[in-house]
């Protein structure tokens, strides 16, 4: 099996130095894939991938270079979605895993929410995020990585 890779959305993401420091502990390459230039440090296990800026060219390239070692981290339902298919692990920034059984509920739900923004409804966007946030999606990202390499 190839070497574990972790590939962000990155535009939005508000965990990537948490995703720096949980993969130099586990020797884990990863790309930082975002639509414009984001200051990434200077290591040799990251890299940043600058897309086109056109609409999805980041989820794009993500989902093609999704694979059964890859570990995704986004926010984005239909990345998910995609990504899982490909069959990587999927995390949200909140450390919340993405699986075939929760996908379809979240693209229902995220299906409705734009219906009811399309109508005028004033509806809340998702909650802050936490400390709690920070530190379930750094278990969450170092089991998926235990996960992942023990095959």
């Amino acid at each position: 099996m190839p070497a574990p890779t972790i590939l962000v959305d990155a535009d939005a993401c508000p965990v990537k130095d948490e995703i720096y420091r949980v993969a130099w502990r586990h020797e884990v390459a990863v790309k930082v894939v975002s639509n414009s230039r984001l200051r990434v440090p200077e290591h040799p296990l990251i890299e940043r991938v600058v897309v086109s800026d056109g609409f999805a060219a980041a989820d794009d390239w993500i989902a093609q270079a999704a694979d059964a070692a890859s570990v995704v981290i986004t926010a984005d339902i239909l990345l998910a979605d995609r990504a899982l298919k490909a069959g990587a692990i999927v995390l949200g920034p909140n450390g919340k895993p993405f699986t075939m059984a929760s996908i379809g509920p979240a693209i229902a739900t995220r299906a409705i929410m734009a219906d009811l923004r399309a109508g005028g409804d004033q509806i809340g966007g998702p909650p802050p995020f936490t400390k709690a946030d920070r530190s379930q999606f750094l278990q969450a990202l170092d089991s998926a990585l235990v996960r992942l390499k023990r095959g």
